[in-house]
């Protein structure tokens, strides 16, 4: 198993002195001094330097000598002796004779400090134009090798670089917005109308990136695969003659090079096409690092709908028994006294004074005052008091209520109601098959009636003679219908208005009564139905 990577421990302590502000400018002026290929200052250089990266305040010279020479004790710079210089004094040769310079680990510590400042000053973001970038890298890669002109390394060279740095911003980025993520799920006291704003925003960016998100890393592990099947040590050594590594006798380059090539290899196929276990867990073995991020995402939309509908809940409801005990830790944690924080307790637990203290017995004459109460009859207590704060009162009965007149008044109106729906009954009550059009004007109950009983007969489907047969809820009336062979059209009249519908031939009978056709048929003999035929 790797060991960890180990930092020198005098890396950054220029960091965590007293003058750490100091030690940060002077590196940033080194490293600007850096981007302008001067690779050499003097005190009076870094003097000047120093305003250029936003240093403004006066440092005296044996302050900036003293800070460079500390630099310099930590390894983060080397002193140079200029012997190629004329110096015409010996304090012109004591000022200009002495320069200092970025040693590899000040490099090092210059580049964490930037990067250090970047992060914290930078968001994630998960952008879908990085896989398609990298799907492209890989593309073009696969077509360079199947040139073998040696003159295209170089650009191989440089696809792979581009590809690595593409792969560098997707994880950096994914890692970034991740741990935002994570933030902003477990931030409490959000204000409700900004958490709104930033769920919206945050969800909808979501669904966008998951959409299609499958279908672009399925592109990118096909392209990877298929530069894979030209061989990566192919791949690598071409990059590598491209490179054009220096050729210092004594280094080697090539080895620490070709090392970094095949771990940023494998973490490429780590995200888009893994192989077996993983050395980051057996639980990632064969799972794309891409498919985890595309699971995320789809938890943080679900996370992100949740925590916004707990915020709207404890919102909507007054309070909750989680903030109260939180609100009163919170007044423990600041009483100013043990018997603040004892008065506290009986004002929110309600273990103060008994409230039962005011009451007496029965006869109260019969126990001497001198008795104390340990040794007193009890004294009973109505469990009302504790529950509600008060005891039974017995009151006078109440007085019953007479019901006669409502009785009397409900049998009224049932009686005038079962009068009304008999008479509608009888309205529509035929005497064999009638067309719908012979009923003529009705009444707006009769009529809602008959809607009724046409809309149960409808529903039902017919026999095979074509009769629909629909019965009412009380069962006490049934329906005959039958659609007109003729398409007659049927007009009823009512005084809420006229209704049109097709000329039904209907025959509506309360069942329980016998009632003979003109013929002395049922309703629904041979005889009946050869009439209804012929109407």
């Amino acid at each position: 198993m790797a060991e960890p990577p180990r930092v020198p421990p005098e890396m950054f302590r220029f960091a965590t002195t007293d003058r750490a502000d100091l030690n940060t400018a002077v590196l940033y002026a080194f490293g600007e001094a850096g981007e302008r290929l001067e690779t050499a200052l003097t005190v009076e250089a870094v003097r000047e330097r120093l305003r250029a990266v936003g240093w403004y305040a006066p440092v005296g010279e044996q302050e900036l000598t003293a800070t460079l020479r500390q630099l310099a004790g930590w390894g983060l710079l080397d002193v140079i002796f200029n012997h190629a210089g004329s110096f015409a004094t010996a304090e012109e040769y004591e000022r200009k004779n002495l320069q200092y310079s970025l040693t590899k680990r000040g490099e090092a510590a210059f580049a964490g400090a930037r990067h250090a400042m970047a992060t914290l000053a930078s968001s994630g973001a998960l952008q879908t134009a990085v896989l398609d970038a990298i799907a492209d890298r890989l593309g073009e890669l696969e077509s360079l090798l199947r040139d073998p002109d040696p003159g295209r390394n170089r650009r191989i060279f440089a696809s792979l670089r581009e590809l690595e740095g593409h792969l560098d911003g997707l994880r950096d980025n994914t890692r970034r917005f991740n741990g935002e993520l994570q933030r902003l799920l477990r931030v409490e006291g959000t204000d409700l109308a900004t958490f709104h704003e930033v769920k919206g925003a945050t969800v909808a960016y979501l669904q966008e990136f998951v959409s299609n998100l499958e279908q672009r890393g399925d592109t990118v592990a096909a392209a990877l695969r298929a530069v894979a099947a030209h061989g990566v040590a192919v791949l690598h050594a071409r990059a590598l003659d491209g490179a054009d590594l220096p050729d210092v006798p004594g280094t080697d380059h090539v080895t620490p090079w070709l090392a970094a090539r095949a771990a940023r290899w494998e973490d490429l196929c780590r995200w888009f096409a893994p192989e077996g276990d993983s050395e980051d867990g057996p639980d990632e073995g064969g799972v794309p690092r891409i498919r985890r991020l595309h699971d995320v995402a789809r938890r943080a939309i679900v996370s992100l709908l949740q925590v916004l509908d707990r915020i709207t809940d404890s919102r909507r409801r007054s309070t909750s028994a989680a903030a109260d005990f939180r609100t009163l830790a919170r007044w423990f944690a600041g009483a100013p006294s043990e018997d603040d924080a004892h008065r506290l307790w009986d004002a929110a637990f309600g273990l103060g004074p008994a409230r039962h203290a005011h009451l007496g017995h029965a006869d109260a004459e019969l126990i001497p005052a001198g008795v104390p109460w340990r040794e007193a009859e009890p004294v009973e207590v109505s469990a009302l008091l504790r529950s509600r704060g008060r005891t039974e009162r017995m009151g006078r009965t109440g007085k019953v209520r007479d019901v006669a007149a409502l009785r009397a008044e409900r049998r009224e109106r049932a009686g005038k109601e079962r009068a009304e729906l008999e008479a509608a009954w009888s309205a529509l009550a035929t005497t064999g098959a009638t067309r719908l059009s012979q009923l003529g004007e009705l009444d707006h109950d009769t009529f809602g009636r008959l809607l009724d009983l046409l809309g149960r007969a409808l529903a039902e489907r017919p026999d095979s003679t074509g009769f629909r047969r629909a019965v009412t809820s009380d069962g006490r009336v049934e329906i005959v219908l039958r659609a007109p062979e003729d398409g007659a059209v049927a007009v009823l009249r009512t005084p809420e208005g006229w209704f049109r519908g097709p000329d039904y031939l209907i025959d509506v009978r309360s069942l329980g009564l016998s009632r003979a056709c003109p013929d002395g048929g049922a309703a629904d003999s041979p005889a009946y139905r050869e009439r209804a035929a012929g109407a």
